[in-house]
């Protein structure tokens, strides 16, 4: 019984994505930008990408160093 709840939760969990992150239809109605206005411009990512990419790697070693010594 227990692993039906569990199918059914992950079910709803990844069929409520669709509608979660669903964009909104076109306003025909001839006036106004709809319901979130004009978008943002969009932000850059490239300026802290080293930095991620370098935590990246240290929490892998640090990861592996750790599941060494319980091993």
């Amino acid at each position: 019984m227990k692993n039906i709840y569990k199918l059914h939760l992950l079910t709803f969990v990844l069929l409520s994505n669709f509608a979660v992150f669903a964009q909104p239809g076109d306003n025909d109605d001839g006036g106004g930008t709809g319901l979130e206005g004009s978008d943002p411009a969009p932000t850059p990512i490239n300026s802290k990408l080293i930095l991620l990419a370098i935590m990246g790697i240290v929490f892998v070693m640090y990861t592996f160093r750790k599941n060494k010594k319980e091993a």
